[in-house]
């Protein structure tokens, strides 16, 4: 039984590794650039929750809405001031350094607003566990919410890429810009909305991780935003099935790493499987070759 136990919680653990890898691989199937900044708005989302439901008293989904809310905003506002003036004219690598440092930036004003110390996360969900074979195994109220969320985001997703005229113009600019702006496509907007989804469903996934781990600090989202970035390539960086594939193996491989190998060499562990993974496919698992013209 204990191995189940393992399991499904390496499922729960890679379901919010798959719900952040989607704004990575959204960003980069549509963009092409990395977010770096993606992490540290899990740990922005986390805060927001904190504050409107420890600070203030208000409900749980008040608090996980306008945590969504405000993450999304952010997310648009990080596009639109630190991304898009460099996105048409400046490297690949300015926009890469211009990440990182805007993750740097909001990891220091969370430790100005409320400093270095851990704080007690409540948990959002009130769903009482699950207890089978007799009590010996126990399935908790976040495993079984993290993973219907991760479920239903991923078929939401898949459903609105498919079956939507914004889902259609994100194929579109990700193919190719330049024609689909000469389509009529507004490739601003689009990148923006791809921005605002991806950061929504971080503060999502940052409420998920700190309600199965219950503590909160300015650093939270960094370790959990470099493992979901990744399960991305894992799966196939673009690729959405890759993120949901790439985040739950990833999940799991930490939790039975750190069950049956060692809890301190349980990162480790990850990272040299994806590089394995990387020299024997290295589009990762659902990833296409893309042959570019010279």
């Amino acid at each position: 039984m204990s191995f189940i136990s393992y399991l499904i919680n390496g499922v729960s653990l890679g379901s919010v590794y798959a719900i952040i890898a989607l704004g990575y691989t959204m960003v980069y199937g549509i963009a092409k650039m990395l977010n770096f900044a993606h992490g540290d708005v899990i740990m922005v989302g986390g805060y927001v929750v904190f504050v409107m439901v420890s600070g203030m008293g208000l409900p749980p989904l008040l608090g996980i809405l306008v945590s969504m809310a405000a993450c999304t905003v952010l997310g648009i506002t990080i596009e639109r001031v630190a991304y898009r003036p460099l996105r048409m004219a400046a490297s690949p690598l300015a926009v890469l350094i211009t990440a990182i440092g805007v993750s740097y930036l909001l990891q220091n004003l969370a430790l100005l607003i409320f400093g270095a110390n851990t704080k007690s996360f409540t948990s959002v969900v009130t769903i009482a566990p699950i207890e089978l074979a007799g009590g010996q195994l126990i399935i908790s109220g976040e495993t079984i919410v993290t993973i219907a969320a991760c479920i239903v985001i991923m078929a939401g997703l898949t459903l609105f890429i498919r079956k939507t005229k914004a889902g259609q113009a994100m194929l579109a600019v990700s193919e190719d810009k330049g024609a689909a702006q000469l389509m009529g496509v507004n490739v601003n907007g689009t990148i923006a909305l791809t921005f605002a989804i991806g950061s929504c469903l971080a503060a999502l996934a940052g409420v998920l991780l700190c309600s199965t781990y219950p503590s909160l600090t300015p650093y939270t989202g960094a370790m959990p935003g470099i493992k979901a970035f990744v399960a991305a390539v894992f799966g196939g960086i673009g690729s959405i099935p890759g993120a949901m594939i790439g985040g739950i193996l990833l999940g799991i491989i930490e939790i039975l790493g750190k069950a049956y190998i060692s809890s301190q060499m349980a990162d480790a562990i990850v990272f040299a499987v994806l590089i394995v993974v990387l020299l024997v496919k290295p589009t990762g698992i659902l990833g296409k070759k893309i042959q570019e013209k010279v």
